[in-house]
Protein backbone atom coordinates (compact mmCIF):
# COMPACT_ATOMS: atom_id res chain seq x y z
CA UNK A 1 0.00 0.00 0.00
CA UNK A 2 1.57 3.79 -0.66
CA UNK A 3 2.71 5.80 1.95
CA UNK A 4 0.08 7.99 3.72
CA UNK A 5 -3.17 5.87 2.33
CA UNK A 6 -2.98 3.29 5.00
CA UNK A 7 -5.34 5.31 7.54
CA UNK A 8 -8.95 4.74 6.80
CA UNK A 9 -9.94 8.59 6.33
CA UNK A 10 -8.04 8.29 3.17
CA UNK A 11 -10.75 5.60 1.42
CA UNK A 12 -12.43 8.77 -0.12
CA UNK A 13 -9.88 9.63 -2.29
CA UNK A 14 -9.63 8.93 -6.25
CA UNK A 15 -7.25 6.78 -7.51
CA UNK A 16 -5.41 8.72 -8.50
CA UNK A 17 -2.01 6.74 -8.28
CA UNK A 18 -4.05 4.38 -11.03
CA UNK A 19 -4.58 6.69 -13.74
CA UNK A 20 -2.21 7.58 -16.85
CA UNK A 21 -3.93 10.35 -18.81
CA UNK A 22 -1.68 12.01 -21.63
CA UNK A 23 -0.31 15.30 -20.20
CA UNK A 24 -2.80 18.16 -21.42
CA UNK A 25 -0.80 21.26 -20.98
CA UNK A 26 -0.18 24.02 -17.89
CA UNK A 27 -3.13 25.52 -16.42
CA UNK A 28 -3.11 28.96 -14.56
CA UNK A 29 -3.46 27.65 -11.32
CA UNK A 30 -0.51 28.20 -8.12
CA UNK A 31 -0.19 26.78 -4.77
CA UNK A 32 1.13 29.39 -2.44
CA UNK A 33 3.47 29.08 0.60
CA UNK A 34 0.98 30.36 2.22
CA UNK A 35 -1.21 27.48 1.64
CA UNK A 36 -3.45 29.73 -1.02
CA UNK A 37 -5.17 28.37 -3.83
CA UNK A 38 -4.79 30.95 -6.98
CA UNK A 39 -6.48 30.69 -10.25
CA UNK A 40 -5.96 32.96 -12.71
CA UNK A 41 -4.91 35.27 -10.11
CA UNK A 42 -7.77 35.30 -7.92
CA UNK A 43 -7.66 33.23 -4.82
CA UNK A 44 -9.51 30.34 -5.10
CA UNK A 45 -12.51 31.04 -2.15
CA UNK A 46 -14.58 28.08 -2.19
CA UNK A 47 -13.36 25.57 0.00
CA UNK A 48 -14.96 22.56 -1.53
CA UNK A 49 -12.99 23.47 -5.15
CA UNK A 50 -9.87 23.74 -3.24
CA UNK A 51 -10.60 20.11 -1.60
CA UNK A 52 -11.55 18.67 -4.58
CA UNK A 53 -8.60 19.82 -6.71
CA UNK A 54 -6.19 18.53 -3.48
CA UNK A 55 -7.68 15.15 -4.20
CA UNK A 56 -6.48 15.04 -7.57
CA UNK A 57 -3.44 16.12 -6.92
CA UNK A 58 0.02 14.16 -8.22
CA UNK A 59 3.50 15.00 -7.93
CA UNK A 60 5.64 13.61 -10.66
CA UNK A 61 9.48 13.97 -11.41
CA UNK A 62 9.21 17.12 -9.03
CA UNK A 63 6.13 18.75 -11.04
CA UNK A 64 2.61 18.81 -9.82
CA UNK A 65 -0.45 17.76 -11.72
CA UNK A 66 -3.89 17.50 -11.17
CA UNK A 67 -5.33 14.18 -12.73
CA UNK A 68 -8.46 12.82 -14.35
CA UNK A 69 -8.90 9.45 -15.99
CA UNK A 70 -8.63 11.33 -18.75
CA UNK A 71 -6.46 14.62 -18.53
CA UNK A 72 -3.19 15.77 -16.83
CA UNK A 73 -2.54 19.62 -16.05
CA UNK A 74 0.40 21.09 -14.52
CA UNK A 75 0.02 23.40 -11.82
CA UNK A 76 2.47 25.80 -9.99
CA UNK A 77 3.44 25.07 -6.33
CA UNK A 78 5.11 27.61 -4.47
CA UNK A 79 6.32 25.51 -1.71
CA UNK A 80 4.22 22.87 0.06
CA UNK A 81 0.77 22.01 -1.60
CA UNK A 82 -0.68 21.25 1.88
CA UNK A 83 -0.90 23.18 5.18
CA UNK A 84 -1.43 21.70 8.28
CA UNK A 85 -3.69 23.86 10.56
CA UNK A 86 -4.32 21.97 13.30
CA UNK A 87 -3.32 19.13 16.06
CA UNK A 88 -4.34 16.48 18.80
CA UNK A 89 -3.08 13.84 20.77
CA UNK A 90 -5.01 10.82 20.03
CA UNK A 91 -4.75 7.22 21.13
CA UNK A 92 -3.77 4.64 18.51
CA UNK A 93 -2.56 0.81 18.40
CA UNK A 94 0.80 2.22 18.23
CA UNK A 95 0.58 4.38 21.33
CA UNK A 96 0.00 7.86 21.92
CA UNK A 97 0.15 10.29 19.07
CA UNK A 98 -0.07 13.17 17.03
CA UNK A 99 -3.29 13.54 14.83
CA UNK A 100 -2.73 16.69 11.89
CA UNK A 101 -5.60 18.14 10.52
CA UNK A 102 -4.79 20.27 6.62
CA UNK A 103 -6.68 22.92 5.41
CA UNK A 104 -8.48 20.63 2.83
CA UNK A 105 -9.90 18.27 5.59
CA UNK A 106 -6.94 15.73 5.22
CA UNK A 107 -6.25 13.51 8.97
CA UNK A 108 -3.05 12.06 9.26
CA UNK A 109 -1.25 10.56 12.01
CA UNK A 110 2.46 10.94 12.59
CA UNK A 111 3.98 7.80 12.67
CA UNK A 112 1.50 5.73 11.02
CA UNK A 113 0.51 7.80 8.00
CA UNK A 114 3.05 10.78 7.83
CA UNK A 115 6.70 11.80 8.77
CA UNK A 116 8.13 15.32 10.57
CA UNK A 117 11.03 16.80 9.45
CA UNK A 118 12.45 20.78 9.31
CA UNK A 119 13.91 22.00 5.86
CA UNK A 120 15.10 25.00 4.69
CA UNK A 121 12.39 27.66 2.87
CA UNK A 122 14.23 30.69 1.47
CA UNK A 123 16.64 31.36 3.88
CA UNK A 124 14.39 29.49 7.19
CA UNK A 125 13.64 26.54 8.32
CA UNK A 126 9.83 25.10 7.97
CA UNK A 127 8.23 22.43 9.65
CA UNK A 128 6.87 20.01 7.33
CA UNK A 129 5.23 16.13 7.06
CA UNK A 130 4.96 13.77 4.71
CA UNK A 131 1.52 13.19 2.71
CA UNK A 132 0.42 11.02 -0.33
CA UNK A 133 1.88 10.14 -3.87
CA UNK A 134 5.21 12.28 -2.16
CA UNK A 135 4.04 15.37 -1.32
CA UNK A 136 4.53 17.27 2.01
CA UNK A 137 2.47 20.02 3.96
CA UNK A 138 3.95 22.83 5.63
CA UNK A 139 2.80 22.96 9.28
CA UNK A 140 1.08 26.31 9.91
CA UNK A 141 3.18 28.98 12.57
CA UNK A 142 0.77 28.50 14.71
CA UNK A 143 0.23 24.73 14.99
CA UNK A 144 3.93 24.22 15.43
CA UNK A 145 4.45 27.02 18.03
CA UNK A 146 1.45 24.69 19.94
CA UNK A 147 3.63 21.44 19.51
CA UNK A 148 6.43 23.19 20.62
CA UNK A 149 5.19 23.08 24.14
CA UNK A 150 5.05 19.07 23.87
CA UNK A 151 8.63 18.47 22.13
CA UNK A 152 11.34 17.00 24.92
CA UNK A 153 14.66 15.74 24.89
CA UNK A 154 15.46 12.61 23.03
CA UNK A 155 18.05 10.49 21.67
CA UNK A 156 18.18 8.94 18.63
CA UNK A 157 20.48 7.24 15.99
CA UNK A 158 20.95 10.83 14.80
CA UNK A 159 21.98 12.38 17.65
CA UNK A 160 20.51 13.88 21.05
CA UNK A 161 18.14 17.26 20.67
CA UNK A 162 14.63 17.56 20.75
CA UNK A 163 12.02 16.23 19.42
CA UNK A 164 8.62 14.65 19.78
CA UNK A 165 7.14 11.01 19.92
CA UNK A 166 3.99 9.55 17.88
CA UNK A 167 2.75 6.28 17.78
CA UNK A 168 6.31 4.71 18.79
CA UNK A 169 8.43 6.55 17.07
CA UNK A 170 10.81 9.13 17.84
CA UNK A 171 11.35 12.48 16.07
CA UNK A 172 14.58 14.31 16.40
CA UNK A 173 14.03 17.98 15.26
CA UNK A 174 17.18 19.42 16.51
CA UNK A 175 20.07 18.46 17.29
CA UNK A 176 22.19 19.41 20.22
CA UNK A 177 25.16 21.45 19.30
Amino acid sequence: MLKGLESTKYNALPPVHEWTPAFCGDMDLVIKSNGDWVHEGQKISRTAMVKMFSRILWLEDEQYYLVTPVEKVRIQVEDAPFMIISWQWIDTAQGRAVEFRTLTDDNIILGIDCDIWLAPYQGNERPYVSMRYGMKALISRHVYYDMANELETLTTSEGTGVGIRSAGKTYLLMNEE
